[in-house]
């Protein structure tokens, strides 16, 4: 297995560029805007793994803020009680974010993010985590929730859409993870006709640290210039 093929190294963002010249409107806009892009693997777990890493990578320097999210990881795990999971269903999966979170408040560097991300068994146990946080948040947010939910109950749609590995995240879910876990996102799509790019802030007035490109239902992340 490749060192770097579940989250890869930064690339430019010109590594994004397509081929052909000149790049449309869109593209050179996310090269105005974006200086750098970090690969996540495709296989219906992008999001969560995209999430999860550029949360880390953006706190990695500030023990509060690392503190302060391995305490909601530990308080997650109430959240999940409360929503009817079995504590065997995820005590192991809270465990392995908490021994990241822990490696990573240690070290403090990237690349112990970056191998711990790589290492398959870890990093999906992570990723299996965060499917069943949110699943729990959305459960225990019912009220709010089953409103923008298209299935016949919000229980069956988070057992098949949100709970099992590689299925691909609506909208609702990035709301509900984000809330679980107070994480501001900011997804810039290259979808749509348009000539630019969609931004899209979770929840709206946030100010994110998270960013996140999204193109052909598929995450990356991404990096913000600086301004001079």
């Amino acid at each position: 297995m490749e060192v770097c093929s579940l989250v890869s190294c930064a690339d430019d963002i010109s590594s994004l560029l397509p081929q052909e010249t000149p790049p449309s409107p869109k593209y050179k806009d996310l090269g105005l805007q974006f200086s750098a892009v970090r690969k996540v693997r495709g296989d219906g777990n992008c999001f969560y793994r995209a999430v999860c890493f550029a949360h880390l990578e953006s706190v990695l320097h500030s023990p509060r803020a690392m503190q302060r999210f391995k305490d909601q990881i530990i308080q997650s795990g109430e959240v999940l009680l409360s929503a009817g999971f079995d504590e065997a269903s995820f005590s192991h999966h809270q465990s392995t974010v908490l021994q990241v979170v822990n490696q990573c408040m240690a070290a403090e560097q990237e690349d112990t993010l970056l191998r711990l991300f790589n290492q398959q068994l870890i990093s999906d146990s992570v990723v299996q985590f965060l499917r069943l946080l949110t699943s729990a948040h959305l459960q225990t947010h019912a009220d709010f929730f089953c409103n923008f939910v298209e299935a016949p109950d919000l229980k069956a749609y988070c057992r098949q859409e949100v709970e099992l590995m590689a299925m691909e995240c609506d909208h609702v879910d990035i709301l509900a993870l984000s809330q679980a876990l107070d994480v501001g996102i900011h997804i810039v799509s290259m979808e749509g006709d348009e000539q630019q790019l969609v931004h899209h802030v979770i929840p709206e007035g946030a100010d994110p640290a998270v960013r996140l490109l999204y193109q052909t239902s598929h995450y990356d992340i991404l990096y913000r210039r600086t301004q001079p």
